[in-house]
């Protein structure tokens, strides 16, 4: 599958088929995430593939979210930030969870690719997922992705945001690209509006 198509088609999942998905694709999917950026080069993440269905029911539980305990796997995304906050002290927490979001995407991006679906679920009580899958106090859990096939395409297409609503140039607000005059003796490049008397 093409990037700009498994972008595109990407979305929220609540609802799998009984079809158990082959452990080895959402292996491989985890692996995509090794290539994200790492602040420093330190590689703060770590995964959890759960395929037992009684702490399945418990991570379902942690996050009020029944649909969770249809799914055959769950993948946990957990962060141990300790070495990326004694480099960057305060920024390092900022950093973790930054390189954590830039890894989830890829991951996301991949489940797509080969045919698997998901949803980003990060409302949980920690300390219950903790307990269930005996998880250290010093790692952080990101979030949580139910793993299946998706029981039925949905009938109309996820809306889209309109690119003019979010897009500024050069300042908060601005919505507009200022015009670059053509250099005198130039040929190349395309003809704009002369500079404003503010611009000279």
């Amino acid at each position: 599958m093409e990037l700009d198509k498994a972008i595109k088609s990407r979305r929220s999942v609540r609802k799998f088929k009984n079809k158990k998905p082959d452990w080895r694709d959402i292996i491989e999917c985890i692996d995509v995430m090794r290539y994200a950026p790492m602040a420093g080069g330190i590689f703060s993440l770590k995964f959890i593939l759960v395929d037992d269905e009684i702490k399945i029911k418990k991570i379902a539980q942690a996050a009020q979210q029944d649909f969770i305990s249809e799914a055959k796997y769950v993948v946990v995304v957990c962060s141990k930030i300790a070495r990326t906050v004694n480099s960057y002290e305060e920024r390092g927490y900022i950093y973790c969870r930054q390189q954590a979001g830039a890894a989830i995407q890829n991951f996301l991006l991949k489940t797509e690719e080969v045919g698997l679906s998901t949803c980003w679920v990060g409302h949980f009580v920690e300390e219950q997922i903790k307990t269930a899958l005996k998880i250290p106090e010093d790692v952080s859990i990101e979030a949580v992705f139910p793993i299946g096939y998706e029981f039925k395409k949905p009938l109309t297409k996820k809306a889209k945001i309109d690119l003019d609503n979010l897009l500024y140039f050069n300042e908060y607000k601005q919505k507009k690209m200022k015009k670059i005059r053509k250099p005198e003796g130039s040929r190349a490049g395309v003809f704009l509006e002369k500079p404003s008397k503010e611009e000279i």
